[in-house]
């Protein structure tokens, strides 16, 4: 991931993460629809990454598939489920300098995408999140699933005085240098993983930028949304006993660097795989 421009400097890359768990009916609609966007209108060298967290359908079929067929797609297959665990295991590993993620079912406007992770390249900020709850989103779901969102994120400015607007939107990017000292200090490996990384980041003086999103609520959605609160609320005890000790508190984490660049012509990523990989795919336990 060491692509230069015209004038010899070096460009920024992202890789976004596309956790899934038997999701074999939406992945190659989703993935070609990602990476078709990312073709024409994203201006810096970039690789999709799909993680699969242990499907027991066709979906890791689909996945290698879909790294033939495309450039810039490659494959994690994990043994356990967790979506915070597939994101930790490809962001540690990433040599690209932001790390993102997105649901598979792309609920959330593609367009911002680039203001997602231009102030991450630029240097300006550390992490990014999209927000359904800012004022300018353009948001359409029902109105169970928004009053438990509402409720959560209440909660987090209640109890750990979130200053943060939207903790569980399934659209974030960060630094990869950032997330690496931040990592070892995040236990979740599930859904309050996001809220876990954004506490932290705002614990360290961190700077989160936030994107107003364009959401639509995906019918779909298998989320247990009783059972993701009740994990999402002894997490945010957990957080909270960890910061009233001090223990959230993480002195290596590196501070922002400005080095703005103009994108130039993007070219193609090298895969950089882990000791031992040879193809697109990845085998992880």
């Amino acid at each position: 991931m060491n692509e230069t421009n015209a004038g010899g400097v070096r460009q920024r890359s992202v890789e976004i993460v596309v956790p899934v768990h038997n999701e074999a009916h939406v992945l190659a609609d989703s993935i070609g629809r990602l990476h078709a966007h990312l073709e024409e209108s994203f201006p810096f060298p970039f690789r999709i990454t799909i993680a699969d967290n242990a499907s027991t359908d066709r979906t890791w079929y689909v996945a290698t598939d879909l790294t033939l067929r495309l450039p810039h797609v490659h494959a994690v297959r994990l043994e356990q489920k967790g979506r915070g665990r597939a994101l930790k295991h490809v962001w540690n590993r990433s040599s690209a300098d932001v790390v993102a993620y997105m649901d598979v079912d792309l609920s959330t406007g593609l367009e911002a995408f680039l203001p997602l992770v231009a102030p991450l390249l630029s240097g300006h900020s550390d992490l990014a999140v999209g927000s359904r709850l800012h004022r300018q989103a353009a948001v359409v779901r029902g109105a169970k699933r928004e009053f438990v969102s509402r409720s959560y994120n209440l909660l987090l400015k209640a109890g750990l005085g979130a200053r943060f607007s939207d903790a569980q939107c399934g659209f974030k990017a960060v630094r990869a240098d950032v997330f690496r000292a931040l990592a070892p200090h995040i236990e979740d490996t599930s859904w309050f993983f996001d809220t876990e990384l954004l506490v932290l980041a705002q614990r360290n003086r961190l700077r989160v930028h936030e994107v107003p999103v364009d959401w639509t609520d995906d019918p779909d959605s298998r989320v247990d949304i009783v059972r993701t609160a009740v994990d999402d609320l002894k997490g945010m005890g957990r957080m909270l006993r960890s910061t009233l000790t001090g223990r959230a508190r993480i002195p290596a984490v590196p501070r922002r660097v400005g080095t703005p660049q103009v994108p130039a012509a993007r070219a193609a990523l090298p895969a950089v795989l882990p000791t031992g990989a040879t193809t697109h795919l990845e085998y992880a336990s």
